[in-house]
């Protein structure tokens, strides 16, 4: 124990003072002391990684509930040795899914006495194993109230204890009689998964082309223990509920773009109702032709829907995009991004665009709604439009909860257990250095440009001079690290045939940082020198069938998004990546596409997933070799110097 001199006592008596109304006296002060200690000396938790979710809410949850596989090895040591594989995978079926599993027993009459005490037997000896690493007051913290008494007696329980084995039959025997074992089951097998799983990292990229991203956010939002650092496509989102005019027509345009406007209505209450009468009306003399490139990519499971009204909402909004875009250009000239005014680049009455002194013909001359003199001015009508959106979009009371949590859990990177964190990149050179951006008035790089940039942000929402252009321009600039590519060619994919001109490059990052040396460097910016520490991102999906890997540098880079979104599945021959991170090692997951929660529940059968550990750690890590430790060993020194004063009587004891 240190030793405290009196004027350190005394200078922070204050503090001290109201440490004592927590624990009041000498022997509170030494038993937290030996607790918090203890503490120290358990297994690091479980991290798990995702990213781009991309509104995949059913193979996000199911990966989340089985925790990447992790789940399964723990059900597989603790019981794979007493039952058969029927058994197994019914009890991880139901680990996964309580409610909806045992409702799906019930109706195949399944369900009797015997059944139930061995399957509260085994729930029990699984979620002894899965608590090993964690205190008692964190597995009471994670145990239903009602039951919490019952279920420690029967998880702390001596097997060599023949006089009391009676005693814990008869617990099971009364869990049943009085038909609570279904209530048991259900909140045994919640403690499971949370006590499995220590901390959750969402890598960005929630929303877009699914569509569940409301649902993906209702549990983060609930997660007992989670991180998010943004993505591009989250951005937009966050833009659009501030009332960012440019960020809402794009949310709503890629809505469109993939048939998905069950997130804006039944997710947020969004009606688009107004620009449907707008579209059919302004749009009734377009051609197919001319809405080629509009109508929806849908799947086969799709329900049957007006595709050419669609094709003409989706047109309408994309041209009001397009206005409030040169807009903000013109507004913003220190955003540097005038080559994305596009109609300002237009000879609407040749109908041709002229990019980089090329003449291009635009596959269509159907823009009614475009005045020649001020191609960004709103129609009347369409003004009526978006003002109506924007209401809705910052009115709308569920969306807001989801974008707070963006907020207040979310940050542009992060630095957790000696990795980095970020959805995107880090603005480079062409050489591999640091590159220099504007943000406000001055130019930084590297570490300091992140925290410039989210801290413009904050500011744009909170400060005096509210401008929610830098959402808009956070989504879509070659300077933000969230997008990281030359342009967005949004533009030129509808509206010019030639696909030269459709090409998006990604900027230097994303060749420079595969180079050992520089992701070396970049984790040396942020302060992260340990052999172990990692770079972990998503944004770039991983094509895994054209002979990709995620492991990049020298295993110093990860890149994990392996494709959650079914658009991309064609492409990364996969549906995902993803990490976990416990006291042994690093194990990265690649996940083949996951058909249903219905059909997983019924058949039992998991998502497939291949496992490859990363490294073995050369010693198991402990909790006081993670950043826990730091809060620990803070709140330890206060102790201390608490017992101290106690002890010297300059704090009274009550």
């Amino acid at each position: 124990m240190r030793n405290f001199s009196t004027k350190e006592i005394y200078d922070n008596k204050d503090y001290l003072t109201l440490f004592s109304k927590q624990y009041t006296n000498v022997c509170e002060t030494r038993a937290r002391i030996i607790e918090l200690k203890a503490n120290l000396n358990l297994p690091k938790g479980t991290e798990h990684f995702i990213t781009d979710i991309h509104g995949e809410n059913e193979a996000f949850e199911h990966v989340l509930r089985n925790c990447s596989g992790s789940i399964r090895r723990k059900v597989t040591e603790t019981i794979g040795d007493k039952v058969n594989e029927e058994e197994l995978n019914t009890i991880i079926t139901l680990i996964y899914y309580p409610v909806k599993k045992l409702k799906l027993l019930a109706s195949e009459d399944k369900l009797n006495k015997e059944w139930y005490k061995d399957t509260l037997k085994y729930l029990i000896e699984i979620l002894a194993n899965v608590s090993s690493k964690s205190t008692r007051e964190q597995v009471r913290r994670n145990i239903d109230k009602n039951y919490v008494n019952i279920i420690e007696e029967l998880l702390f329980k001596n097997d060599k204890d023949e006089k009391r084995a009676l005693y814990f039959e008869n617990i099971f025997d009364t869990i049943i009689d009085t038909n609570a074992s279904e209530d048991f089951i259900v909140k045994i097998c919640r403690s499971i998964r949370t006590l499995n799983l220590d901390h959750l990292h969402i890598i960005g990229d929630i929303y877009d082309r699914g569509r569940g991203a409301h649902k993906a956010m209702d549990i983060i939002s609930n997660h007992h223990s989670v991180d998010i650092q943004w993505g591009n496509h989250d951005i937009v989102w966050m833009g659009a509920n501030y009332g960012n005019e440019a960020c809402i027509a794009n949310v709503i345009r890629i809505c469109l773009r993939y048939g998905n406007i069950e997130t804006l209505r039944d997710g947020y209450g969004i009606g688009i109702l107004p620009l449907s009468l707008f579209a059919s009306t302004t749009y009734k003399n377009s051609t197919k032709e001319d809405l080629k490139e509009f109508f929806p990519r849908l799947s086969d499971e799709d329900p049957d829907i007006d595709e050419a009204l669609m094709a003409k909402m989706h047109k309408a909004i994309t041209v009001i995009q397009f206005k409030l875009e040169t807009q903000i250009i013109k507004r913003h000239p220190e955003y540097l991004m005038d080559n994305r005014d596009m109609l300002s680049k237009c000879n609407f009455d040749k109908g041709t665009i002229v990019i980089d002194d090329i003449e291009y013909e635009l596959n269509t001359k159907d823009f009614p709604t475009i005045d020649k003199e001020d191609v960004s001015k709103l129609t009347e009508e369409e003004q009526k439009i978006i003002e109506t959106l924007k209401h809705s979009f910052i009115s709308s009371e569920k969306l807001s909860e989801h974008i707070d949590t963006l907020l207040t859990k979310g940050s542009m990177y992060l630095t957790y257990n000696k990795n980095l964190l970020f959805h995107g990149c880090i603005p480079l050179n062409e050489d591999g250095s640091f590159k220099e951006v504007r943000v406000g008035e001055e130019y930084y790089k590297g570490k300091e440009l992140m925290d410039k940039m989210e801290y413009h942000l904050r500011n744009a929402i909170t400060g005096d001079k509210k401008d929610t252009s830098y959402f808009w321009y956070l989504w879509c600039s070659p300077n933000s690290p969230l997008f990281g590519k030359s342009k967005m060619a949004t533009f030129e994919r509808y509206f010019i045939d030639d696909k030269e001109t459709h090409k998006e490059t990604y900027l230097s990052y994303f060749t420079k940082s595969a180079e050992e040396e520089i992701a070396v460097e970049i984790l040396g910016e942020f302060g992260l020198h340990d052999s172990y520490s990692r770079i972990i991102n998503g944004h770039v999906p991983i094509k895994l069938k054209a002979g990709q890997s995620p492991i990049k540098a020298n295993g110093r880079l990860l890149l994990i998004d392996g494709g959650y979104s079914k658009a991309y599945r064609d492409v990364t021959g996969i549906a995902g990546f993803t990490l976990t991170y416990n006291s042994y090692g690093m194990n990265l997951i690649t996940h083949h596409p996951f058909n249903n929660v219905e059909y997983a529940i019924k058949h039992e059968i998991d998502i497939r997933s291949e496992h490859r550990f990363l490294y073995d750690n050369d010693k198991r890590i402990l909790v006081k070799d993670t950043d826990k430790a730091k809060d620990i060993n803070k709140e330890i020194y206060y102790l201390e110097m608490l017992l101290t004063a106690y002890q010297k009587g300059i704090i009274k004891r009550t």
